[in-house]
């Protein structure tokens, strides 16, 4: 080790001082972590969208909007799926949109800049089907551009080989309303009433407003599309009032008393676009629920309005936990025992939608935001369950039955392929992704490598238990996700670093002798990755090309995950590639700001694979910390 990196490293326990204090300097008053959950601009355009269709525009401050879209366009003129990637052709347009919207006229330079940016991509005829959606509300786009969702589909019993409980919580979540507003079609007029006819790159005369084929055996699904769309001319949609009915109930049943549907935007604004169709008022108090959920989700400054697609404030208080645990605070420390006490308050022992296809499973679990009781996940449980394992609480006993039951509901959440996923049970039809208004490729939520891994972690470092057989089939399918050069997919992080980190995390703990080759191949990838900064980064765009597994610009976040992976690794088989772990810990030295923070551009954390991307504002904060203390706790004083 050079003598440098000596020096450098012997500051980790001033870095982690640092840290600590910035960590619980911001902790809330009732107990817990929450920061901003970024994403792009999309969600804020569609929220103006739903403003001026209800017309509760004016008792919004959405004029700030019109400056937050402007911060956010690129010098190229387009505006970003994710930080750096040269501009995306339907945030682009949604962003546009939201501007003509507010007032901006379309000889504005901004608008001029944009709209060459979005023709020269090929305009909004080469958009994705959501945005072709969201312009056919205000007759900026025709509905026969649109996929047909018949409403009957609302009907189809729960063993039937398709119905709605095999979509992920969050394509359900967003459907079931849909299925109302693709019933009706409704064309809504504005103010000020737009076109947005500048952006059909082939002139609004010549569009062709018709789903794209694709020359191979999904066209079978144009054929069928074609056939729903005669049916709604001919009015012959069978059970149409019944279907539209059952949506309607089913909507309502599942509104939060905040007024939340699903815990994320598209679900709560499609859920009041299909109130809007059914003729409710402004002012119905589920209305007024549903309109003030979405400000809560809001970010006003003095100049600007942003909105949020969802909000962490269970995942980042269970993480901040962890992470001042592994600092060395006390597991009795007031800050620990305040923030665990909230943990336990928002224990979910309500049966949700997870209960349609897990009949065995009883309640126990959490979920993702302040309030969410149809989809708490088994990603969000397992963390809790780690993070108020590590903590004393004034009544242990409750605390200890609260985990079991949550250990016991992720056990009866197993995959039949052996791992386990986000929110459902074997949700797993893939043709689903294939279907026109499938187009995000997110309609299920299959087992993946990283909730797997997740829970192994638990299992392991917690000292619970589930069937040995179970157990070892989880084993078993986080093995086989290994990929060839030894690292493993993160489908929920930015992606292999987070995957392999998560995978090497759990392996550790589970089986570290019985598994090292698997233990040894993910350590030396990760080291293969490292950047010559010492840092560790990789693109989002490694989701669309394999040949970026593990590339990208260093961010505290991801060096971070390399790290604790390669810790674990280490510690598990007794041999640590010292020299890269020291290397990236000298880089989140060297880039800790003075008041123990990080700052990082990047979006490393992932909704949909190759089309939503999000930014937690606290990852940069707490996986730091945890890499320096875990750090510290392996090598002694002397040595560093």
């Amino acid at each position: 080790m050079h003598i440098q990196d000596r020096v450098t490293v012997s500051k980790v326990p001033e870095a982690i001082a640092a840290s600590q204090n910035y960590l619980l300097s911001v902790q809330n008053p009732n107990g817990y972590w929450w920061a901003e959950l970024e994403s792009n601009v999309t969600i804020t355009a569609e929220v103006v969208l739903l403003h001026k269709i209800w017309r509760s525009d004016r008792s919004r401050p959405l004029q700030k909007i019109e400056t937050y879209l402007r911060s956010q366009q690129r010098q190229h003129g387009g505006w970003e799926l994710f930080y750096g990637d040269g501009g995306e052709l339907s945030t682009s347009v949604e962003a546009y949109m939201a501007l003509k919207l507010l007032g901006v006229p379309a000889e504005d330079p901004a608008m001029i800049k944009a709209r060459k940016f979005i023709l020269e991509r090929g305009g909004i005829s080469k958009t994705r089907i959501f945005t072709k959606l969201h312009l056919a509300l205000i007759g900026c786009y025709s509905w026969e551009g649109i996929p047909s969702l018949p409403p009957w589909i609302m009907l189809l019993p729960d063993n039937f080989l398709f119905n709605i409980y095999e979509m992920s919580s969050w394509a359900r979540s967003s459907t079931v309303p849909l299925l109302i507003v693709c019933d009706r079609k409704p064309v809504y007029q504005t103010d000020p009433a737009i076109t947005l006819n500048e952006l059909y790159t082939e002139g609004i005369e010549q569009v062709k407003f018709a789903l794209p084929s694709k020359g191979d055996w999904t066209d079978l699904f144009l054929a069928l599309d074609s056939a729903f769309k005669l049916a709604e001319k001919l009015n012959l949609v069978p059970f149409r009032t019944e279907a539209i009915n059952a949506a309607e109930r089913w909507i309502l049943e599942r509104q939060e008393v905040t007024g939340d549907w699903g815990g994320i935007i598209p679900a709560m604004l499609n859920s009041l676009l299909a109130l809007r169709c059914l003729n409710y008022d402004v002012n119905d108090p589920i209305v007024v629920r549903g309109l003030q959920a979405i400000d809560n989700f809001a970010i006003e400054t003095e100049s600007t309005y942003r909105v949020q697609p969802c909000i962490s404030p269970v995942w980042d208080t269970a993480w901040s936990i962890r992470a001042l645990v592994d600092s060395g605070l006390s597991p009795s420390h007031p800050a620990l025992v305040k923030a665990g006490e909230w943990l336990l308050s928002k224990q979910i022992l309500n049966y949700g939608d997870w209960a349609v296809k897990n009949r065995q499973g009883k309640p126990g679990a959490w979920a993702f935001e302040f309030d969410n009781r149809f989809y708490p996940d088994v990603d969000d449980t397992a963390v809790v369950v780690m993070a108020l394992h590590a903590i004393q609480l004034p009544n242990e006993k409750l605390k200890n039955q609260a985990l079991q039951r949550a250990v016991n509901w992720i056990a009866s959440m197993q995959c039949q392929a052996g791992g386990w996923a986000a929110f459902d049970l074997d949700n797993n039809q893939d043709w689903l992704n294939l279907i026109p208004y499938g187009d995000l490729k997110a309609m299920i939520d299959p087992n993946t490598a990283d909730v797997t891994a997740r829970v192994l972690e638990m299992l392991g470092s917690c000292d619970f238990s589930i069937d040995a057989g179970n157990l070892q089939r989880a084993i078993n399918y986080l093995l086989h996700e290994q990929e060839p050069e030894g690292c493993w997919f993160g489908r929920w992080g930015v992606n292999y670093i987070y995957g392999t980190s998560g995978a090497l995390s759990a392996l550790s703990v589970i089986a570290p002798q019985t598994y090292q080759y698997n233990i040894q191949q993910g350590a030396a990838w990760l080291v293969k990755c490292q950047n010559p900064d010492g840092g560790w980064g990789e693109t989002c765009r490694s989701y669309d090309d394999p040949n970026l597994k593990g590339k990208g610009p260093s961010s505290a976040s991801q060096t971070a995950w390399a790290l604790i992976g390669l810790m674990a690794a280490g510690k598990a088989s007794g041999k640590f590639a010292k020299l890269a772990i020291e290397r990236g810990i000298n880089y989140l030295l060297a880039t800790q700001r003075v008041d123990g923070t990080w700052e990082e551009a990047e979006f490393t954390g992932t909704g949909f694979p190759g089309h939503f991307y999000l930014k937690y504002h606290l990852y940069q904060q707490y996986f730091p910390l945890i890499a320096l203390s875990r750090y510290r706790a392996l090598f002694s004083e002397a040595e560093i």
